[in-house]
């Protein structure tokens, strides 16, 4: 029968095995596949290993798997359910500190001190006397300017009653004047009796010329009389001119008496505010100068914060927005408060030698911007907050946010 040529092809490259080699080689092989072959002793050793791998687990480690990947997966839904809702409004620095509206006492005269009246870190209110002054010289200068306008106060007293002498004198002259036109109108009446009688021949010589004199006479008094009367008027204005000068000086020494006892009242140094006194840099004895620094009033219960606020953070920051405050000194509490305001410039712009980039090389920094926060009045009174603590401010900028205490404006 012949072969397909497919069929010899394989068998040249696959020759048939004898029927003596197939029938010793079987049984082995049955045996072989009975029996399995033996391992070495670390195989035998690894083979318990890997069946407890094999083991599943059991279900307690399972609950526990799917605990904790629930409780993850419920944390991030919270959390990312919260930045939504809550934590992208929020803006946070912690940059910003408590500030107090300082007040600097100075001396506004020179002198010893002589006492102290409080001491240290003691609470003083508006109108306390802190310090006192040697007021010797100033008592003495007080007592010398009431002398000077008792004096001048006597001298105008005098010019006024010369015065009213001299108005006296004016009338004197009118009286004059008035006697002495009445008496030319008689010297000219005479006079022209006497020149008619003359005339005609029935009166002397001698007679008429005792007439016309007389008239001269008249004439002459009269002129005198205006002239004094113009005099005492001119005397009366002369007298009411130094008056008012004198007044005037007057004025002027009662000023110097009104300068010496504000000088006088200087010697006492009180607290212009409420607040706490303390930084104290002079002693008993010490000499001071006018505008001298002497020691601090802190306003503690009118204290505020100064947030100071990255540039790229002040888009969404308007006035009004409710801001968390945690103070660094008091843990565990969190207080309110309000934006109040925002300083029109970077804290770069009003420092003493303000940057200038248009110089050298360039390295841009973001800059920051006070953010003014106010502070409830009933916070502010505990004295828990002083100026230059520490505080970490959180401002919410949603709109209209729920559940914030409103802090009444001030």
């Amino acid at each position: 029968m012949a072969v397909p040529a497919r069929d010899q092809v394989a068998r040249v490259v696959h020759p048939e095995p004898d029927a003596s080699e197939t029938e010793t080689s079987r049984p082995a092989t049955i045996e072989q596949r009975a029996r399995p072959a033996e391992q070495p002793a670390d195989a035998l050793e690894a083979a318990p290993l890997a069946d407890d791998a094999a083991k599943p687990k059991s279900p307690m480690r399972r609950r526990i798997t799917i605990g904790v990947g629930a409780a993850a997966a419920l944390a991030g839904i919270y959390f990312g359910y919260h930045y939504m809702v809550v934590g992208r409004y929020m803006v946070t620095t912690d940059d910003a500190y408590v500030r107090a509206n300082n007040t600097v006492m100075g001396a506004k005269i020179a002198g010893h001190i002589s006492k102290i009246l409080v001491g240290d870190n003691a609470r003083v209110g508006a109108g306390n006397v802190l310090f006192m002054i040697d007021d010797g010289d100033y008592r003495l200068a007080v007592e010398s300017a009431r002398a000077k306008v008792a004096t001048q106060e006597a001298t105008i007293e005098r010019i006024g009653r010369q015065a009213k002498a001299q108005a006296s004198a004016v009338e004197q002259a009118q009286a004059q004047l008035t006697s002495a036109e009445a008496a030319i109108k008689r010297a000219e009446a005479d006079f022209a009796r006497q020149e008619s009688l003359s005339t005609k021949g029935f009166a002397s010589k001698a007679t008429f010329d005792v007439s016309q004199a007389g008239r001269d006479q008249a004439q002459a008094a009269v002129q005198g009389a205006k002239a004094a009367l113009d005099a005492a008027q001119v005397q009366v204005d002369v007298v009411n001119a130094q008056k008012a000068e004198a007044e005037g000086q007057l004025q002027e020494l009662r000023a110097a008496l009104a300068k010496t006892v504000r000088d006088l009242s200087f010697t006492e140094v009180r607290a212009p505010v409420d607040g706490i006194f303390s930084n104290r840099i002079v002693n008993v004895g010490d000499y001071v100068q006018p505008g001298q620094r002497l020691a601090n009033v802190v306003p503690i219960d009118d204290v505020y914060i100064d947030a100071n606020y990255k540039e790229t953070q002040l888009g969404r920051l308007r006035p009004g927005q409710p801001v968390s405050i945690t103070v660094d000194a008091v843990s565990g509490r969190t207080i309110k408060g309000v934006v109040d305001s925002l300083a029109p410039a970077s804290g770069s712009v009003f420092t003493l030698l303000p940057p200038d980039n248009a110089t050298g090389n360039f390295t841009k920094v973001v800059q920051r911007v006070p953010v003014r926060i106010r502070v409830p009045f009933s916070v502010a009174r505990e004295n828990l907050l002083r100026p230059g603590m520490s505080v970490i401010t959180t401002v919410n900028t949603k709109p209209n946010p729920d559940h914030v205490d409103p802090i009444s404006a001030r």
